[in-house]
């Protein structure tokens, strides 16, 4: 099984030989639709995974709309969301391993809240 990092090497590899924009639109397209399935199970968990995996999929979507509509205005936009996306992931990455190895919280993620539960005594 391919992990998460594999399949977007796969994915720079993909772009290496030039090909006309429609297709790359298409591409992009379709990796946008595959990181949004991520993006979905990052839900219940902290909130800087859903901020990378939205903006990513964010990223994707307004990449694809540039290449299928030529407008280098979105083209633009799409590169500062893509340092956003990549600034996030590195924040995730530091916070991930600095509050491993310390035991502690030093970055926060937003971890997700615990449900409240209610316990009721029943007698007979």
């Amino acid at each position: 099984m391919l992990l998460v990092s594999e399949l977007y090497g796969i994915y720079a590899l993909g772009l290496a030989a030039p090909a006309p924009a429609e297709f790359v639109g298409w591409y992009l397209l379709l990796w946008g639709i595959f990181t949004m399935f991520f993006f979905i199970g990052t839900l219940n968990g902290p909130k800087i995974g859903q901020i990378v995996f939205g903006s990513l999929t964010t990223l994707f979507f307004l990449l694809a709309y540039k290449d299928f509509t030529g407008n280098h205005a979105v083209g633009i936009f799409a590169g500062y969301v893509g340092i956003f996306c990549g600034g996030s992931a590195l924040y995730e990455a530091f916070a991930l391993v600095l509050n491993e190895k310390l035991g502690r919280t030093v970055l926060p993620i937003g971890e997700p809240k615990p449900a409240a539960v209610s316990v009721r005594t029943v007698t007979a």
